[in-house]
């Protein structure tokens, strides 16, 4: 007979406290916003946590420093490498520079040109590779084997996580009466450590994720209870193409009321009417929630909602309804 595998660990409330007082010199305390057309789209009172308005431009500033400053001086003068489509790169470089580290990056060869620049604008040397997951993992390890440098998973990570479940704690200190809190989930890092903060601080709000239909791995890992990757993907929203990891699931099930799926049209709509109608600069992941909210596939009816709009690192030359 053989031993059962270990769980995968993730953080607590108190780990996600802990984190909010090692990142608090680095990152902001992003604001939170309302706009009532959008209630009255919906029909309920919604609270926006800017993260588009992070260090970054991204919640990933919060997963990627507190990583990065939980390492020891030894891990630490290794440097750092990370595979990622863009936000968590940079964040990674960020909190990177901030320690005084070197920072590697592994990026696919498709990914959009604004990301890119935001990866090398924050001092880190990014390796291309092939658009799949294979591929990132192989370079990643070519890096690490180069240079001994630490991976930070843009998501598998127990700090990356309590990292990105700040911006929950600040959101429910800012709107103490939510009923819910919606965040995009890709790779199920955010909704890892929404899910645990808010219902940690809050046990009985209901969390809910938001996803592209184009892309929907983590919704139906959610309801099979184990991670069932999406072979190919054609979603505008980048951010969300990358698969959950058991650790994330395993969070994500425990916490999570229900994901909801949203069109491609949903989307492009969704971001569109939030630069117009909050002019805020969004990126197609942050619209994702919006767009389940629009279409229906989440039912918040009534609700006080948080909403968490996750990164605003969007090409404003190429905008998707100018197509």
């Amino acid at each position: 007979m053989t031993a059962a595998a270990a769980a995968p660990a993730l953080p607590d409330r108190a780990a996600i406290g802990a984190a909010r007082q090692r990142i608090a010199p680095y990152v902001h305390r992003t604001p939170v916003m309302t706009c009532r057309s959008l209630d009255a789209e919906v029909g309920a009172r919604l609270v926006f946590k800017c993260e588009n308005l992070q260090k970054i431009g991204a919640f990933k500033a919060r997963g990627a420093t507190n990583a990065v400053f939980a390492l020891d001086a030894e891990q630490a003068s290794r440097g750092v490498v990370t595979h990622s489509s863009g936000n968590h790169g940079a964040a990674l470089a960020y909190a990177a520079a901030r320690r005084g580290i070197p920072a590697w990056v592994v990026m696919p060869d498709n990914a959009p040109q604004v990301k890119q620049d935001n990866v090398r604008r924050q001092g880190a040397t990014i390796r291309f590779c092939a658009p799949t997951a294979a591929a990132r993992e192989a370079e990643c390890a070519r890096v690490q084997a180069e240079t001994g440098a630490v991976l930070v998973h843009p998501f598998d990570d127990e700090n990356v996580i309590a990292g990105q479940g700040t911006a929950a704690l600040e959101l429910l200190e800012d709107a103490p009466d939510l009923d819910a809190v919606i965040a995009p989930v890709g790779g199920g890092g955010l909704l890892s450590g929404t899910a645990i903060a808010s219902r940690g601080t809050k046990p009985g709000i209901r969390v809910f994720g938001a996803e592209p239909a184009n892309a929907d791995d983590a919704f139906r890992s959610f309801r099979s209870g184990q991670v069932e990757p999406v072979s190919t993907s054609t979603t505008i929203a980048d951010g969300l193409r990358t698969p959950l990891c058991p650790r994330t699931l395993a969070a994500i099930r425990a916490g999570v009321a229900a994901i909801g799926l949203a069109s491609e049209g949903a989307i492009v709509r969704a971001m569109r009417m939030t630069f117009e109608r909050m002019k805020i600069v969004i990126e197609p992941s942050s619209a994702v929630p919006l767009a389940c909210l629009l279409e229906g596939t989440l039912d918040v009816k009534g609700l006080r909602v948080g909403v968490v709009l996750s990164g605003g690192n969007v090409d404003l030359a190429h905008l998707p309804w100018q197509a």
